[in-house]
């Protein structure tokens, strides 16, 4: 080959060369595709396992704040294993069908999270207390939830949790002192029978309802005193103790999303899982969606058809064959490099055998016309001109230094 070319046609991307046979030349094979992402692969196994085994060995101690079995700060195991030695049993319940099949006459009914409760919930676990003599502990009880399990009361707007003195005459909180109390504050309403403890800004942060004979309820404005954290704390642990040990059972209740008693048709706020979401966090989501819908048609465009352009410099023939030799050989495209051979020596040998160019590739019309020429070279001819694949870059070059010598002989017979 000799002169000068303009250069091929090019796009953005380059397509892959397909072989004769409707393969991909280019297309990497399964032992180049593993070399380069056995790396990534790698780290992504180590990742993915060494999380799995960080989640089993913390899965036995972290079950979420409150939680008697967590040993996190904000767990509350260490109340829990305090009451147990006490000799109060501890039962767990994460629904309200647990709740209230295990709330008897000497059980003492702890609600973590009673605003949680839906009105259908709520209304079932008031109907439970007014059967039961036992004693009900709220923490953190808003408005929600005063209404229906604490009449007479009403919040009003929160303090920081803080270090309070008792300012009552409630045994337990007496004996226990100052302690960590805050949250939610209350406001008694007239007329109401109740003991009100640790005032913040002149209202009580925990009250103490009595009912029918022993049956009493018991608001804190704050679950904090029975954090593992805060336990060993001023007299945190004496009131918790003195609390939830006053009966010999104690069930401590964690309302659960997969409640089924909750009816989300009665709770559009906790049914609606948008409403939990802020409006800033959607406005951002929606922004992200748009940026990757722009970013994809972005992306889109940029294939198009294939278009001729001038290179800006003249290139050798030379220098073109031989970078494209270079792309066969990385891609190991040796199909396609011999299929490249054989079609320019094909076009080549076609007007010297008198075939038109048009049937330069039609073994009935080409060979014949070779055989007429070099008698006794058809079989050979056939297999060289028309043949498969070389399997290696040894067969390769012996091909192409065959095809040359084929051309020289033609031409000077």
């Amino acid at each position: 080959m000799s002169g000068e070319t303009t250069g091929p046609p090019t796009r953005a991307t380059t397509p892959a060369a397909t072989a004769p046979n409707g393969t991909t030349s280019t297309a990497p094979s399964a032992r180049q595709v593993w070399t380069r992402v056995r790396g990534t692969a790698l780290v992504v196994a180590v990742v993915l396992i060494g999380g799995l085994v960080l989640a089993t060995v913390r899965s036995a101690g972290s079950h979420g704040a409150l939680d008697p079995r967590s040993s996190d700060p904000h767990g509350s195991r260490a109340v829990a294993e305090l009451l147990k030695q006490r000799g109060v049993t501890l039962t767990l319940a994460t629904t309200l069908d647990e709740a209230t099949a295990a709330t008897r006459p000497d059980t003492t009914l702890l609600v973590a999270a009673p605003d949680l409760l839906t009105d259908a919930q709520l209304a079932t676990l008031r109907s439970t207390l007014r059967n039961s003599a036992g004693r009900t502990v709220l923490l953190g009880a808003g408005s929600p939830s005063l209404g229906p399990l604490a009449p007479g009361v009403t919040s009003a707007p929160g303090a920081a949790v803080t270090n309070l003195s008792p300012v009552c005459t409630l045994p337990a909180a007496t004996r226990a002192g100052s302690v960590d109390l805050g949250g939610e504050r209350y406001e008694v309403a007239p007329g109401t029978t109740a003991d009100s403890c640790y005032p913040s800004d002149g209202l009580p942060t925990l009250v103490r309802l009595p009912g029918a004979g022993t049956t009493d309820t018991v608001l804190l404005g704050s679950p904090d005193l029975l954090h593992n954290a805060r336990l060993d704390q001023q007299g945190n642990a004496s009131l918790a103790l003195q609390l939830l040990g006053s009966r010999p059972h104690l069930v401590w209740y964690l309302p659960s999303l997969y409640d089924s008693s909750a009816d989300a048709s009665e709770d559009d706020t906790t049914g609606d899982f948008l409403s939990l979401i802020p409006s800033g966090w959607l406005w951002g989501a929606l922004q992200l969606a748009l940026a990757a819908v722009l970013a994809a048609v972005w992306r889109g465009r940029r294939l198009g058809p294939l278009v001729t352009e001038r290179l800006p410099v003249a290139l050798r023939a030379s220098e073109a064959t031989e970078g494209r030799a270079r792309l066969y050989r990385k891609a190991n495209a040796r199909d396609r490099a011999a299929s490249v051979l054989r079609t320019a020596t094909r076009t080549r040998l076609a007007p010297l055998l008198g075939v038109p160019t048009r049937d330069a590739h039609s073994p009935g019309l080409l060979l014949p016309a070779l055989s007429a020429r070099l008698p006794g070279t058809t079989a050979d001819s056939k297999d060289l001109l028309f043949g498969p694949a070389p399997a290696d870059d040894s067969t390769l070059i012996r091909l192409a230094d065959q095809l040359d010598a084929l051309e020289r002989e033609v031409r000077t017979s």
